[in-house]
């Protein structure tokens, strides 16, 4: 890496360090049971963050947001940003975490195991419906096409996102590897897990030949990094995938759960509209939330059933009854999880 590279990675992992120690903090045993279950209106919320770039940098850009929540809700809200999607996943089936902006693989999780609903969806100024995974290769690599990295196996060097990251895993894998009979874990010569910004500039700086990311994040790496954005292409592009939604758990009081999304579903449409808006485009340039349900998660069910299906195919088996055993039970699964959350 450059020096000037090296030395604003660094500031990152200062900062992100820092946040997480803050987190480890908001996450304490005692400040999890107070919050959970807890009618009292004087009693603080605590509103979980996936994490966009980084945790500081993810606290930073959401606090003016919710310190109007604070305001409209008349009691403390406190933010909680970590730095993987295991660490929020975690905090969420702790019941640490009362509302939480997540992506739509995290929000299956919320809404079918941990009793929380869907109250928004994330909105783009230009009216876009998504973003779109993408595979990324360095404009001088050696790795110019599909076709290379299709017809040589066990040659090239992967950096993804984890297991439970949409765009950095579970789409690429279902719609790229999977529908080509592939498991990427094991068709690459390495593979290394990592954050979306860190995987990009893995690519730029040749030390990944190709890397999952997305349409979103690649605008953020732009303004932050441009000389290395310049030096990336994009090589696949997925169908697009939902924005990131708000949850909130089941258990709160209705009444406060319908505050909560009010507040959300209005926020910067109101006569202090313009400042509002300010503050959301401090939030990965965003310009509010609509409306949303739980059906809003059913793409994101499909995506699931379609990688359950591929670990069934490649799994050995006793019998062929006991294949289409397992078949018939993902497919109820799915069926049944997709009419739960079209009910709700």
């Amino acid at each position: 890496m450059r020096a000037g590279v090296k030395g604003a990675v660094r500031g990152w992992l200062r900062g992100a360090m820092a946040a997480m120690v803050a987190c480890a903090l908001l996450l304490s045993p005692e400040a999890g049971d107070a919050a959970a279950g807890d009618i009292d209106p004087t009693a603080p919320l605590t509103f979980g963050i996936l994490p966009i770039g980084g945790p500081a940098e993810s606290l930073e850009a959401w606090r003016p947001m919710l310190d109007d929540l604070h305001k409209a809700l008349g009691r403390p809200v406190r933010a909680v940003s970590v730095a993987t999607y295991e660490g929020i996943a975690q905090a969420i089936s702790e019941q640490r975490v009362d509302i939480a902006f997540l992506s739509g693989r995290l929000a299956l999780d919320a809404v079918s195991q941990q009793n929380m609903q869907v109250i928004g969806r994330l909105t783009r100024g230009d009216g876009s419906r998504g973003y779109y995974a993408v595979l990324l290769t360095s404009k001088d690599s050696r790795l110019r096409t599909l076709g290379q990295l299709l017809g040589q196996p066990g040659k090239w060097r992967f950096a993804r996102g984890e297991a439970l990251s949409v765009s950095g895993y579970l789409v690429p894998e279902t719609q790229f590897f999977a529908a080509r009979g592939l498991d990427s874990d094991t068709y690459f010569k390495s593979v290394h897990i990592d954050n979306h910004q860190n995987n990009a500039l893995a690519v730029a700086n040749g030390e990944a030949d190709v890397a999952t990311n997305n349409t979103a994040d690649l605008e953020r790496f732009r303004q932050h990094f441009p000389d290395q954005y310049a030096r990336l292409n994009v090589l696949w592009k997925s169908t697009l995938i939902p924005h990131a939604v708000i949850v909130i758990r089941n258990d709160l009081p209705p009444a406060l759960r319908e505050q909560v999304a009010a507040f959300i579903t209005g926020y910067g449409k109101g006569k202090d509209g313009a400042r509002e808006t300010a503050n959301l485009k401090l939030i990965h340039d965003i310009s509010g939330f609509a409306p949303a349900r739980n059906g809003e998660l059913v793409p994101f069910a499909d995506i699931e059933y379609a990688l359950e299906q591929r670990r069934a195919s490649s799994a050995q088996w006793v019998s062929d009854s006991a294949r289409e055993a397992r078949f018939r039970k993902i497919r109820i699964d799915h069926d049944t999880l997709v009419a739960r959350l079209r009910d709700k």
